[in-house]
């Protein structure tokens, strides 16, 4: 099921068209582009925008979640912590920035360390809930998120050898602290790329006021009644005793402030203050609405065109990559150097994902731009894998490059954590690339593809539970103290290691393992199989879906799909299990509801 599909070229082919099928070849080939380009715009756009809206949403609750220093002392503590504010504010970006403040004000370097850590899992869910949208055909789906999670468990992996490593010796701190005191470093200005082009079009719907969640985090009391909308894009400091023009009495911070001079100028008085002179002209500056309400607003919008993009996105590079087009750029993403510089392969697609995800200037816009390639089989997960390497790597640079804007008194802390970022993804390719038996992300992924393929609901119980309940769960543990994490940690780890040791010798080495324990049927069916869950899931789905169609169609619609069914060769234990799929002839499946069987 891992072969890329074959593309067949369908169309005529270039030699045997005229002049004017030429030309209009090449007029229907500029126009999709254009199209692929403007729809990528708007993918990245509306990924911006989803950011901001999590922030509005749930930015002060991340910004209180980072207050209590005494929590964060515990490294376990901080690294749920980094995965659930980065989670909420969908930016690790946001989140480390919040980080770099706290090192200034409450924080040591090494209590962010594992903070930093979890913010490199916690921005690997966007990608993994693209790859949600490509649902619809089964082998597409393996595929993207196969694609999508290799990503996620190269994090994982990652933190569960690294964090107690970093723990036991602080060898990521004190390296970073050796480059910092290397090097005098003096700060600069952070280019900005991409964020050039999108700027107008996100700001011109949404600004943020990204001070208030670092006061939030840093424990300001004011900052709490502070919202997140931005509504002052200028202000000035009065320290000269100068008067400053305005350009209008809708920017006058108090009528008191201000008085006229003709017809349209506003001229601030004296005074040795701060005002604001200048109002945001996006499209929530004057709304009266909550933070959250605004959020929400933003999410839902942001969500629909994300996916629409997306989707039209997938179909467009269906009909743009086939025949020769689609087999050249096959070849040259997925195919190797000769021997014996194979090897090489990989490492040039880890500095092509670096270098793209620089120019982006988000690992998840770049992992989440590449997941519909992975689906359609353009790009395998082999390669995608140092893609995604790369990507991590990409965005850390992005990091650092921003830690130089600091201002002097932050600039080594900023430095310092930027480089612990670089520094801990430099680690896990050394752990999980170079030999391709260690490569055990890209096993994994394919593992869980596999599952999802079969069992679609098994992607959302996997991203809550590996996302939010596992995170959740680990960080109730460590707030009860270090007992009750060991006590009841421990036995669920040996567990876990038995379950894993056990599969891995019944598939390679049965012989070593008593009678008993070479398969797990002396277990109930629902202990070792998803097949009775997936019954309940589809069950429950389909009185869901039965509660719809009852309200809506009549009794003579029911039984015109009760003859449809009738008519279909189907096993009896369809009707027993009314959830249960039909295969078709051209092999594609259909879940009857109960609805199709059943008079309401």
């Amino acid at each position: 099921p891992w072969d890329l599909p074959e593309i067949k070229d369908t169309g005529v082919p270039w030699s045997a068209l005229d002049t004017r099928g030429k030309a209009l070849r090449v007029l229907v080939s500029v126009l999709k582009l254009i199209l692929l380009l403007g729809l990528l715009y708007m993918f990245i756009c509306s990924l911006d925008i989803l950011s901001s809206a999590f922030q509005l949403a749930g930015g002060k609750t991340a910004g209180e979640i980072f207050q209590d220093s005494s929590v964060l002392s515990n490294p376990l503590a901080g690294l749920v912590i980094g995965v659930l504010v980065t989670l909420l504010v969908q930016s690790s970006s946001t989140s480390s920035s919040i980080v770099v403040s706290m090192v200034s004000a409450v924080l040591t370097v090494q209590m962010a360390v594992p903070i930093i850590m979890g913010t490199n899992i916690g921005t690997s869910v966007t990608n993994t809930l693209v790859a949600m949208t490509q649902a619809g055909d089964r082998s597409t789906f393996r595929r993207a998120f196969a694609g999508a999670t290799v990503h996620d468990f190269f994090n994982w992996l990652s933190v569960l050898v690294l964090l107690p490593l970093e723990a036991a010796t602080g060898y990521l701190y004190i390296l970073t602290k050796l480059i910092i005191d290397s090097f005098h470093i003096q700060s600069g200005e952070a280019p900005d790329l991409l964020n050039v082009i999108t700027d107008p079009l996100t700001e011109s719907i949404i600004q943020l006021d990204e001070s208030v969640i670092r006061d939030i985090a840093i424990g300001i009391p004011e900052a709490k009644n502070k919202s997140f909308i931005k509504k002052w894009c200028q202000t000035y400091t009065n320290t000269t005793l100068k008067n400053m023009t305005v350009s209008g009495p809708e920017n006058c911070t108090a009528p008191s402030l201000c008085w006229v001079d003709g017809n349209t100028t506003i001229t601030l008085k004296n005074m040795s203050e701060t005002y604001y002179i200048k109002k945001c002209q996006h499209l929530f500056v004057d709304v009266n609405l909550t933070d959250l309400a605004i959020g929400l607003i933003l999410l839902a919008l942001s969500l629909l065109v994300l996916c629409s993009c997306l989707v039209l996105i997938v179909k467009l590079l269906n009909s743009m990559l086939k025949g020769q087009v689609a087999l050249v750029i096959k070849k040259i993403i997925n195919t190797d150097f000769p021997f014996p510089f194979g090897w090489v392969t990989g490492y040039i697609a880890i500095l092509v994902g670096a270098g793209m995800t620089f120019i982006v200037q988000s690992s998840s816009v770049f992992t989440s731009a590449i997941t519909p390639l992975v689906g359609i089989g353009v790009i395998s997960i082999e390669r995608a894998y140092p893609l995604s390497l790369g990507s991590n790597i990409g965005t850390t640079t992005t990091a650092i490059l921003a830690a130089m804007a600091s201002p002097g008194d932050k600039l080594a802390n900023a430095l310092q954590i930027a480089l612990v970022h670089l520094l801990f993804n430099l680690s896990g390719i050394v752990l999980w690339y170079p030999i391709p038996f260690t490569r055990f992300p890209i096993r994994l992924a394919k593992g869980l593809g596999n599952i999802t393929a079969s069992y679609r609901w098994f992607a959302a119980v996997y991203i809550i539970a590996c996302f939010f309940v596992l995170p959740l769960f680990v960080f109730s543990l460590s707030l009860a103290g270090w007992q009750v994490l060991v006590g009841v940690g421990v036995p669920l780890i040996v567990v876990l290691v038995f379950i894993v040791v056990v599969n891995v010798l019944q598939k390679r080495r049965p012989d070593f393992l008593p009678a008993a324990l070479r398969s797990w049927d002396f277990l109930p069916l629902w202990a070792h199989s998803l097949a009775p869950w997936d019954k309940v899931v589809g069950v429950c789905t389909a009185k869901c879906c039965c509660c719809c169609k009852c309200c809506q169609g009549t009794n003579e619609e029911h039984e015109e799909q009760k003859s449809v069914l009738n008519g279909t060769k189907v096993h009896k234990a369809v009707y027993d299990n009314p959830a249960m799929s039909v295969e078709k002839e051209d092999g594609s499946s259909r879940l009857w509801s109960w609805c199709t069987m059943t008079s309401c």
